[in-house]
């Protein structure tokens, strides 16, 4: 069955980095696409990042353009999410999702 599985959770002060990761088994990882979504607290889901197939093709949501990079390296099937330039309101569950199936979600705590 699909599985995809988080790295774990993350505590950094703003304007730091972190690099967060999901593996993934249980299909073919380069027939789909990948996307990181995101929850905070008492706020909607939002879709963060998405990658195509062979990672030629990108899309971020405005609220982490240029912050931000999806990435995904399919010879490990693994999927990756830099933030760089964290701000308090980053602070968020992070879900990977890929193969009609979802990660566990990481919990990313951005405060001073």
């Amino acid at each position: 069955q699909v599985q995809l599985v988080q790295s774990g959770v993350e505590l950094r002060n703003p304007g730091t980095s972190v690099k967060v990761s999901c593996k993934a088994s249980g299909y073919t990882f380069t027939s789909y696409y990948i996307e990181w979504v995101r929850q905070a607290p008492g706020k909607e889901r939002e879709l963060v990042a998405v990658i195509n197939t062979f990672g030629h093709s990108t899309y971020y949501a405005d609220s982490v353009k240029g912050r931000f990079t999806i990435s995904r390296d399919n010879a490990k099937n693994t999927m990756y999410l830099q933030m760089n330039s964290l701000k308090p309101e980053d602070t968020a569950v992070y879900y990977c999702t890929g193969g009609n199936g979802w990660g566990q979600g990481t919990q990313v705590t951005v405060s001073s």
